[in-house]
């Protein structure tokens, strides 16, 4: 197996993918959401991908058809950018009080400005004020931190993306550091000390995109087997970090969690 990682960089994905397409591997499997399965479908024509996403892959250009994928590519698409508005909605019963949430994207992210027309149209919906912070290297982390405790917001929500999947612990440790309130799309951030988390099963993601890898290298065509769409999510809530940070999480909400980590 030949193992790539951007570190979260999209622009180092597409030299990446075509040193991959250069070794002539039997199948590529992309399962660090858009930018990555775009960058391995600009590399090749002919090798099969293997993608995962929280985005729709029709929408984003990926497929024509997720029932009928056709060409070199399949693979496994969850609601993560789906539920984004959603995770707002969490915060929001968690911090009712809070009129301005803060909003993490990353401006390099091809899903972004989906994501931000429907958060802010929740928003609107709740009467709250979005401020939009911006990151896409670890480097701006810091700054970001900065900004936020100025603005005053009474929380955070992380938009979905691949970066910020993979700097989800350290994520999770800022907003421990500087008492926010925050949800991201990984349940990693919650364990690691982050108030919330709410997504599609990532465990059931990296199930079905190894099942369709194994079935593709056992000889059958990406162009024949459909997307599969993960429609269960999961919220994980950190009930030592709600306690440290002096909120109770409401009944409905905790009684809704697929684990309540103490």
């Amino acid at each position: 197996i030949e193992f790539r990682w951007a570190e979260g960089q999209h622009n180092r994905l597409p030299a990446l993918a075509a040193d991959l397409v250069g070794r002539q591997v039997a199948v590529i499997v992309a399962p660090g959401g858009a930018p990555g399965a775009l960058a391995a479908k600009s590399a090749t024509t002919t090798i099969p991908i293997v993608f995962e996403m929280g985005a729709d892959p029709v929408a984003i250009g990926l497929v024509g058809n997720l029932n009928r994928p056709g060409g070199n590519l399949t693979g496994v698409s969850s609601l993560n950018v789906q539920v984004t508005p959603k995770r707002l909605e969490i915060l929001h019963e968690v911090v009712p009080a809070a009129a301005e949430i803060a909003v993490l994207v990353n401006p390099t992210s091809p899903t972004t400005d989906s994501q931000l027309r429907n958060l802010q149209a929740a928003a609107r919906a709740l009467g709250l004020q979005l401020h939009v912070l911006h990151a896409s290297t670890e480097r701006d982390f810091d700054a970001v931190f900065v900004t936020l405790l100025q603005l005053r917001a009474g929380g955070l929500v992380v938009a979905s993306d691949g970066f910020f999947a993979t700097h989800s612990e350290q994520l999770a440790a800022l907003t421990v550091r500087h008492a926010v309130p925050a949800i991201h799309q990984s349940r990693d951030f919650a364990i690691a000390g982050g108030l919330m988390s709410y997504a599609g099963s990532f465990l059931e993601s990296h199930r079905q995109a190894g099942i369709y890898t194994g079935r593709i290298l056992k000889g059958e065509k990406p162009a024949d087997l459909p997307v599969q769409q993960v429609t269960k999510v999961e919220l994980y809530i950190n009930m030592k970090t709600a306690r440290a940070l002096g909120i109770t999480i409401p009944l409905p909400l905790s009684g809704r969690a697929d684990e309540i980590l103490e």
